[in-house]
């Protein structure tokens, strides 16, 4: 099924490493910045000459296929997180504004690391870290890796994502910033929110309203299903009932105008002189708080007669209100040829939602309605220690260690919804209604050290080793409680306003009560663990004046584990999943240098995929943002892949460049999201398929013209491009199974289509940046971005091969923004710049859609709007 097998592409490393030596060379080695285009000959075996041209780019410091996002690029583009900034670089695109796809394959099959080291994750379904966590005041440069080498984790698929954090400061630096912007479909127009925990939700963070205290508090510490019988009274129920949250939470109310977004900055360095060494600390703070409404439509439906046939639809008004806190303090002491730095960094990121929905249920046959309040509060800290150390005459010896602490947190308690119908006289009685509790915890612990050798031969050779463990521990627990009118309940009791329906009064009478249903769905809380040692060799070398080599092996052992927990005896382990698996996986990466400014690169590697905690886990959980219950699957395991990479480069004078470049990926066990139907909603599950392949080309052109125009002033145009087209197939043959979540073979076929596009993959990507920049730094940029049509979930098939649920679609469409930047006259001894941003400027939609047989199922569709803001920054 592979075109190359697994010891074949080792044992074709070997052959090429044997008749000559070879060295390494990755992201962290950096070429000279004086070289010859022919090298004499050595007459001095402890120096070392090196052949080719320097060419003034990152990504010649790398044996790998690189694209590297600086300072520059950021402040250009004007992204104010990390996944923004990934949008426009070639063969990736952002999902859910914060999950990176590269070159086709979804989030899962990309890592991303902060300064090397790897990163938890606050997201319940995902092991993988969301990358709007990540301002960008906090982060110096970003490199996207996207063919493999031996340093780096096992887990590449897609591409490695490494942020580097603030470096230490040429001199003193103070930095005030402060904006304001809006949307065309938030600002100034008619919203939803619910008072919760008042002033302090401005910030992001709860007063105490929401904590979980009193009576609710004692009984769930009790490790007991709270409802009535022998562990707990009717009183005690009826205790615990009227101590939760009632009106702050449950009472939506209407503003007719929402608030301008706001942003606030401060960045601050200094270096000092400590006699023979050199001390440099940067500290950087930020908040951030802004506004989205979405004024949509929702479908259900199905294709059980061959046509996508709508089954039920809701309007919807949601509002959201996002608040982020970030800060970063580092500090690095220098001295002679050694470095010693550490740094802490700091988010916090909350999302308070309020959503109303109703329409007709085709169904249940009556008019519906759903009201929903949430508060998710997600956190990161990570702390890390780094080394830096070169020894010998010419550097020859160096080491690089590092050390990380991280945690990760999502507290979202108070979940809230309210389902009502309309009665025959038209009006809204009590439906349903469930109150969830959910909190995931996620820690890593890691440590890698990394030496290189570079030896006094005649030709360049330099040898690296490295060893790294990674230990990662999760947590993940939901309750979930639902109110019941009784029926001693008087019958206008299921008409009343949610606060007076839920008050204690009701509940003393009895009218309502309390129950629990955690648990009966399945396992409603899980722990989950992996441990990564890994050892690695690798050796670079330049074969021929024109020919350099990078060749390595990783061996890698992993213990991943995930259990389901019973809460309610005693937090009892119960049967779970453990996958340990060990891996040798080679990277090869030879370039050919043309001429002085073109050359063109191979690699070949072999690589793998590990399932996400929450994929392995039968727990069941409801995710809001796409209104679908997930399901995990115990009976994942591994996806491999084998990586083929080709690129041509060419270099200009002015630091741009162009390269076209094809590449290969043939992937064993991909896993898949499937979407199924579940009376009423649409529920995902996920399932290993047989296997997929992945192929594709990238273009990228980067450039700075003089335009001669004297009205310009002293300025100069810039011109980015770059393209990708991709092409994938899931293979299903005769006889494959797959395995669901509950234990059930099926026939492959009826599940992954044979020659299907993979889940996440658009066939073409293409982004154009076109701007004016002037010595002064001024800047004028447009930016436009298109991403065709993707699978978001697979459909699912009956018994008789015919298909039952369509799959998801989602467009993500074309975008195009304009950022500004222009300085002002100094004022008080600070430098001023102006930043003006516009961005969806054609007003593109989101929209995903099921479609089958001319039939049509908008699963959810809205406004996106277009975002207007103003930022002022003071210099000092």
């Amino acid at each position: 099924m592979n075109p190359i097998s697994r010891t074949g592409l080792f044992l074709a490393i070997t052959a090429l490493l044997a008749p000559a030596a070879a060295g390494a060379q990755d992201a962290g080695t950096t070429i000279p910045t004086t070289a010859q285009s022919s090298a004499p000959s050595a007459t001095d075996l402890d120096a070392v000459s090196v052949t080719g041209r320097y060419i003034p780019a990152p990504m010649l410091s790398s044996a790998q296929v690189l694209s590297h996002i600086s300072r520059e690029d950021i402040e250009r583009e004007g992204a104010s997180t990390a996944a923004e900034a990934l949008n426009r670089v070639p063969g990736l695109s952002v999902s859910q504004g914060k999950y990176v796809f590269v070159r086709g394959l979804n989030e899962r099959y990309s890592q991303a690391l902060l300064d090397g080291t790897p990163l938890p994750s606050p997201e319940p379904l995902k092991r993988v870290v969301p990358l709007d966590l990540f301002p960008t005041n906090v982060l110096d440069t970003i490199e996207v890796q996207k063919t493999y080498s031996a340093r780096y984790p096992g887990e590449f698929g897609g591409g490695v994502i490494n942020l580097t954090s603030a470096v230490v400061p040429d001199e003193p630096f103070l930095e005030l910033s402060v904006g304001i912007g809006g949307n065309t479909e938030t600002t100034h127009k008619p919203g939803l929110t619910y008072y919760g925990g008042g002033d302090s939700d401005f910030f992001g963070y709860d007063d105490g309203t929401r904590k979980v205290r009193g009576a609710l508090g004692e009984a769930m510490a009790t490790g007991n299903l709270i409802v009535t019988g022998p562990d707990f009274s009717a009183e005690q129920v009826r205790a615990v009932g009227r101590s939760m949250v009632n009106a702050p939470i449950n009472v939506l109310q209407t503003k007719d105008e929402m608030h301008p977004d706001y942003s606030y900055g401060i960045d601050a360095g200094t270096t000092m002189d400590l006699g023979g060494a050199r001390l440099g600390v940067v500290a950087t703070a930020g908040l951030s708080n802004s506004w989205q409404t979405q004024d949509g439509l929702s479908q259900y439906g199905e294709a059980r007669t061959g046509t996508a046939e709508v089954l039920g639809e809701q309007q919807y008004l949601s509002t959201t209100n996002q608040a982020t806190v970030n800060g970063l303090v580092a500090a690095n002491l220098q001295w002679d040829r050694h470095r010693v730095g550490i740094g802490t960094m700091y988010v916090h990121d909350t999302e308070k939602e309020a959503r109303s929905s109703d329409g007709y249920s085709y169904q249940a046959g009556q008019v519906r309605r759903h009201d929903t309040t949430r508060w998710v509060e997600r956190e990161l800290v990570n702390t890390q220690l780094t080394g830096e150390h070169r020894f010998g005459e010419y550097d020859d010896v160096g080491i690089e260690w590092r050390a990380a602490h991280a945690r990760a947190g999502r507290d979202s308690p108070y979940e809230r919804e309210i389902g009502f119908f309309e009665d025959q006289d038209g009006f809204w009685r009590h439906l349903n209604n469930q109150t969830a509790f959910g909190e995931v915890n996620e820690r890593i612990d890691s440590f890698g050290i990394d030496g290189s050798w570079r030896l006094p031969t005649e030709r360049e050779l330099t040898l690296r080793a490295g060893y790294a463990w990674s230990e990662t521990e999760r947590d993940a627990t939901s309750r979930d409680f639902t109110f019941i009118i009784t029926d001693t309940a008087p019958f206008y009791t299921g008409y009343q306003r949610p606060d007076y329906l839920f008050s204690d009064y009701n509940i003393s009478q009895g009218w309502v009560e309390l129950r629990e249903n955690t648990g009966a769905n399945g396992a409603s809380a899980y722990r989950g663990g992996l441990e990564v040692d890994a050892l690695y060799l690798e050796a670079e070398t330049a074969l021929t004046d024109s020919l350099r080599a990078t060749v390595g092996v990783r061996h890698e052992d992993a213990d991943q584990w995930v259990s389901p927990v019973d809460l309610f005896n005693g937090g009892a382990a119960l049967p779970g999943t453990q996958l340990q698996e060990d891996y040798l996986l080679p990277a090869l990466s030879v370039t050919w240098i043309l001429d002085d400014n073109r050359q063109v690169r191979f690699a070949a590697s072999q690589t793998i995929a590990r399932p996400q905690f929450r994929e392995l886990s039968p727990l069941q959980y409801m995710d809001l943002e796409l209104d679908r219950l997930t399901i995990g699957n115990p009976y994942l395991v591994d996806s491999e892949l084998t990586n083929l990479d080709v690129r041509f480069e060419q270099y200009f004078e002015d630091g741009g460049h162009f390269s076209v470049g094809a590449f290969y990926k043939d992937l064993d066990n991909p896993i898949e999201t499937v979407v199924s139907d579940d009376v009423s909603f649409l529920r995902q599950s996920f399932v290993n398929a047989p296997a997929a392949s992945l192929y594709g080309v990238e273009l990228d052109y980067r450039q700075y013209f003089d335009h001669g125009l004297s009205w310009l002033g002293d300025s100069r145009m810039f011109l980015g491009a770059n393209y990708t087209w991709s092409d994938s197939e899931t293979e299903s043959s005769s006889g494959d199974q797959v395995i669901l979540y509950n234990g059930t073979r099926l026939p492959a076929d009826l599940v992954v289509v044979d020659g299907d596009r993979m889940q996440g993959q658009s066939e073409h990507l293409a982004n154009l940046q076109l701007g004016l920049e002037g010595s002064n730094g001024d800047q004028a940029t447009l930016l436009v971005g298109h991403a065709s049509e993707r699978i978001s979930a697979r459909g699912t098939f009956d018994a008789n091969g015919a298909q039952r649920q369509p799959a998801l679609m989602h467009d993500p469409g074309t975008s195009v923004d304009l950022v500004l930047r222009k300085g002002l006259p100094a004022w008080g001894g600070a430098d001023l710049q102006l930043t003006f941003e516009a961005r969806n400027l054609l007003g593109e939609e989101y929209h995903e859609y099921q479609e089958l047989g001319g039939g049509r199922i908008d699963v959810n569709r809205y406004d996106l709007g277009r975002s207007f803001s103003v930022a002022l920054k003071a210099s000092f």
